[in-house]
């Protein structure tokens, strides 16, 4: 699964899928730079997803927004 990274906050959320760019499922991504979002993978173990917090908005299980 594709997920966006807010570098920032270091967040990650739900790519839109169908939707060009770093666009977040939640619709928070909107007012943020698109220098500060990357597209990373959620899958792989100890990658960037893995240590960042989790949109409450795109997951039942996170807790950030």
């Amino acid at each position: 699964m594709d997920l966006v990274l807010n570098e920032v906050t270091n967040t990650v959320h739900r790519h839109e899928t169908g939707r060009p760019g770093r666009q977040a499922v939640c619709g928070s991504m909107f007012h943020v730079s698109h220098d500060n979002l990357r597209v990373v993978r959620g899958a792989e173990p100890g990658g960037e997803a893995a240590s960042a917090t989790k949109c409450g908005r795109c997951f039942e299980d996170g807790g950030s927004y």
